[in-house]
């Protein structure tokens, strides 16, 4: 479940990554919510992890929270215009 997370998060931060580029802010909708499922996923994992093996639950928690903040940042800068 922890690299479940952890591959969630690369793919919301790629997506993120796309939908920075002008003109494709409005793929935004679409990665919000995916990246919230995965701070949902990398969570269950982080508590559900032996203290001493949660690297990977934190790193993909990390990477989903950056691009939900970052990609309602991005929206709000656009209007929220699709």
């Amino acid at each position: 479940m922890q690299m479940l997370g952890l591959v969630w998060g690369m793919l919301s931060i790629a997506g993120f990554a796309v939908a920075f580029l002008p003109c494709l802010g409005s793929l935004n909708w679409l990665n919000i919510p995916f990246a919230i499922v995965g701070v949902v996923i990398s969570a269950v994992a982080y508590s559900n992890a032996p203290p001493n093996q949660r690297g990977t639950a934190t790193v993909g928690l990390v990477l989903n929270l950056i691009a939900v903040v970052f990609g309602f940042l991005r929206l709000k800068a656009g209007g929220f215009i699709l």
